[in-house]
């Protein structure tokens, strides 16, 4: 996996800054599931200067079963909306997406959305990464087919929409761990056993 850093078009001429380099290096050597394949692609360039992004699907028996991303955007001049909780924050954010399909019966279940946010906030916390003024939101949407197409089945997915602020940029190897785990959990996926390494998961180019 190699994140690819952007810039706005207007910052074309001036350098990246060392520690937004140092934080996407830091993001490079976070190690995920085998089930995820994780490749680099294009970041916002209207959110903040400096961004760098990351896509992942979680296969299972060749079938995409979730889908996410997760975004590093950097303002060196800070954002206060950012929150200033550590030596570096307040000039870093992260945003992450996750769905995953779920059982029809599983997403009328109106504490699937509570559920859904736990997980984040829980792979954080395993993972060790700290941080701090997290936002966002869960939605579950199920799909009933009627008239011609009443023989396709009812489909249903969970979606985690949130940002938060790293509360340092030394150590983002464990939130992009954390996002992994929440698309992991919200695929269904079983928990990794406790002393279990975990093996190199799929990165790059699909077909590389």
């Amino acid at each position: 996996m190699v994140v690819r850093e952007e810039t706005r078009p207007d910052e074309g001429a001036r350098s990246t800054p060392r520690v937004f380099r140092d934080a996407v290096a830091q993001m490079n050597t976070a190690r995920l599931r085998p089930e995820l394949f994780v490749e680099q692609m294009p970041a916002p360039q209207r959110i903040a200067p400096y961004a760098a992004a990351l896509s992942a699907d979680v296969t299972v028996s060749g079938e995409d079963v979730a889908t996410g991303r997760l975004i590093l955007l950097h303002d060196p001049a800070g954002n206060d909306a950012w929150g200033a909780i550590g030596p570096d924050t307040g000039t870093f954010r992260l945003v992450a997406y996750a769905r995953a399909e779920v059982e029809a019966e599983v997403a009328v279940d109106p504490m699937l959305t509570r559920v859904g946010w736990s997980w984040l906030l829980e792979a954080l916390e395993a993972h060790g990464a700290a941080f701090g003024a997290a936002s966002g939101t869960v939605t579950r949407v199920a799909t009933e087919s009627f008239g011609a197409m009443a023989d396709e089945e009812t489909s249903a997915q969970l979606e985690v929409r949130a940002s938060w602020t790293p509360l340092s940029s030394a150590d983002l190897a464990s939130h992009v761990e954390a996002w992994g785990e929440l698309l992991c959990t919200a695929a269904g996926l079983e928990p990794v056993p406790e002393g279990v390494a975990l093996m190199p998961s799929r990165r790059g180019q699909r077909g590389a």
